[in-house]
């Protein structure tokens, strides 16, 4: 039959027709939580107070854990479940901004330290306790002069709650506490409407020895800072050292500047990124490590295997048949089941779990819809994601159970559903009572921990069952060769075969695709920087699966040339293997680029690295293409 192009352009035409007529017209939208904020002259700016973070222990707290000033009524912000597993703990503050209104020498307060509140400032002074605050959904940045280039800075996130330091001729190191904040907020206006969208919210921290005569809680004045008699604080030189018994005056500066960043921009400072070499090098290094597994696979399937079917399928006699050698000799035990099948069924299961998450949560960051300005959104997608993967789980789990001629789905259904999240939640579950056991504010409410449980037992384990059945219920995958009633004795191997030196050599290669772009992973999570190179990470992940893939298919080849059936578990460990060399990479991390100092922030730290670690070996496992 053939189809004239008249014909063919008249049908494009009725097509194209229809699809116009459904098409509505479209207006821009902006996600919940990070839609613009326009404010007139003289807008009150509501400043909010975060979390009190150290690299050093890794311990969250609150801002007002310390001795710090307080408003009249403390008002906690609504936090969704990310920001709460995260320790993120938003407060009002006693800092009041105007639009537009500069303010110089404002006093907030004056507080009185004693012995245990002089102890707790020094302490979180010799962790380099960092104060977060937040203008506008934008977090507080310290500009910071980049030695290598001039006129070009870099942001450190929060300030420094003090320093040590000497003083001249002195050998004694001493705390010092930074009490005055010079602000500057910048912003984008709107001339046509004369209003300002917020751009950026920086601060220059001062540790200021107030001077005063008679204090009064309403109209004191300040002989070390006087806006009319010009006298701004532009350095520490008469810094303000921790003391009991004395006395600590906090104060700030506002000033407001124009800029010609627009809001659409505004993040583009805080996430710049400037080793975007380093990240081509990663690309292109991953890249070289496919190229070469796809060259083996090419090798294989197109040469090995093809002449060896060709010459296969042309035996004459029986005689003929007997002369086989390497694969072929072990197709009717390829697809016996392996020891232990429903544990593999259960890792499957997981694997794809974990899979369907990764995949959606990258499409959706790469999207931009799970930005840093969403706080906590990432970890809340992932959770829920998570969750509702579980149909997947429970859906591969179960058809794998019936190729193995498996009988009880639920008894399938119930490992998968609670193996791997039960391992995690009572790790989880030590470290929170370890976290808590030091009053940090990371420590997880049993408000929080009972949502967890409820969307545990509540969503995720019916929607594994509801896979498994569904799996279950359709027929079973047919093998493609009937196996022996009688296995095959495995001859004995190279030690180069050995199964254990197989499985460590094949996770070398899927770690090193993605180890550069872990540097940034780890830096970003335990260095509190932001990660924001989801196109990259999108491109690593990919790479990453076809890795896993190829490296199972060439060494799972080798292994059945050499007479050995007993592939199934070997091929999931051997690309889950990788996770092994995370881990470590994580301990060399732990000893070369962190401070850490405390033994609980220690064992924080390994006990998380070692959940992540489990959580890659059952996604890299199950990219084996089993």
């Amino acid at each position: 039959m053939t189809i004239s192009l008249p014909a063919t352009a008249a049908a494009l035409s009725v097509v194209l027709a229809a699809l116009c007529l459904l098409v509505v017209p479209a207006a821009g939208f902006y996600l919940p939580g990070v839609a613009p904020n326009d404010f007139e002259k003289k807008d009150h700016l509501p400043v909010k107070v975060n979390k009190l973070t150290s690299i050093k222990t890794q311990l969250p707290y609150s801002f007002y854990s310390l001795p710090f000033c307080k408003p009249d009524t403390i008002v906690d912000s609504a936090e969704n479940l990310g920001e709460v597993l995260r320790g993120d703990r938003i407060e009002n503050s006693p800092y009041v901004f105007e639009m537009r209104v500069p303010q110089m020498c404002q006093i907030v307060c004056k507080i009185s330290v004693g012995e245990k509140e002089g102890k707790v400032l020094k302490e979180k002074i010799e962790d380099e306790y960092r104060v977060n605050m937040i203008l506008d959904n934008l977090p507080l940045v310290v500009p910071i002069q980049r030695v290598d280039q001039e006129g070009a800075y870099f942001y450190q996130h929060g300030f420094h709650v003090g320093a040590k330091g000497q003083y001249s001729g002195s050998k004694d190191e001493k705390y010092f506490i930074h009490n005055h904040l010079s602000f500057t907020v910048k912003y984008h206006r709107d001339a046509q409407r004369d209003v300002s969208r917020i751009v950026a919210f920086e601060v220059k921290p001062y540790s200021v020895k107030h001077e005063y005569g008679q204090w009064n809680d309403k109209k004191t004045h300040l002989t070390t800072c006087d806006p009319n008699a010009k006298r701004i604080i532009t350095s520490s030189d008469s810094p303000l050292e921790v003391e009991a018994g004395k006395d600590i005056v906090f104060t700030y500066d506002v000033d407001f500047k124009e800029s010609d960043i627009k809001w659409a921009s505004r993040w583009d400072s805080y996430l710049l990124m400037t080793d975007d070499q380093i990240h081509w090098f990663s690309i292109v290094n991953s890249l070289m490590i496919v190229l070469f597994l796809s060259g083996m696979v090419a090798m294989i399937m197109l040469r090995t295997l093809y002449r060896d079917i060709s010459k296969y399928n042309q035996l004459e006699t029986q005689e003929e048949a007997q002369e086989e050698t390497g694969w072929k000799l072990v197709h009717g035990d390829v697809f016996r089941p392996p020891a232990n099948s429903d544990w593999l069924c259960v890792y499957v299961g997981t694997g794809v779990q974990f899979f369907g998450m990764m995949l959606v949560t990258m499409v959706f960051a790469v999207l931009g819809f799970l930005s840093p300005s969403n706080r906590g959104g990432l970890m809340t997608a992932m959770l829920l994601l998570w969750v509702f993967m579980g149909l997947l789980a429970g859906y591969s789990s179960s058809r794998l159970y019936k190729l193995f001629k498996g009988s009880e789905w639920k008894n399938i259904a119930l490992r998968t559903a609670f193996t791997f999240p039960g391992s995690v939640f009572t790790v989880f579950f030590f470290l929170n009572i370890l976290i808590w056991g030091q009053k940090s504010s990371g420590a997880v409410p049993f408000t929080t921990m009972f949502a967890l449980v409820l969307l545990w037992f509540g969503i995720s384990v019916p929607l594994v069952f509801v896979g498994s059945y569904l799996g279950f219920k359709k027929p079973a995958i047919e093998d493609p060769v009937k196996t022996n009633k009688i296995p095959r004795q495995v001859p004995e191997q190279a030690w180069y075969m050995n199964s254990i030196f197989s499985i460590l050599i094949g996770g070398i290669l899927p770690f090193g695709a993605v180890f550069i772009e872990l540097f940034f992973i780890l830096t970003s999570i335990w260095l509190h920087q932001f990660y924001y190179i989801f196109g990259f990470l999108f491109l690593v992940f990919l790479i990453l699966i076809v890795t896993c893939a190829e490296i199972s298919i060439v060494l799972c080849y080798f292994q059945l040339c050499s007479e050995d059936y007993l592939w199934w578990w070997r091929s999931y460990l051997t690309s889950g293997s990788s996770a092994l060399y995370l881990f470590l990479y994580a301990t060399f991390y732990f000893y070369t680029k962190l401070e850490i100092t405390k033994f609980v922030s220690a064992i924080l730290y390994f006990g998380y690295m070692l959940i992540a670690s489990y959580a890659f070996f059952a996604l890299t496992g199950r990219c084996c293409g089993q």
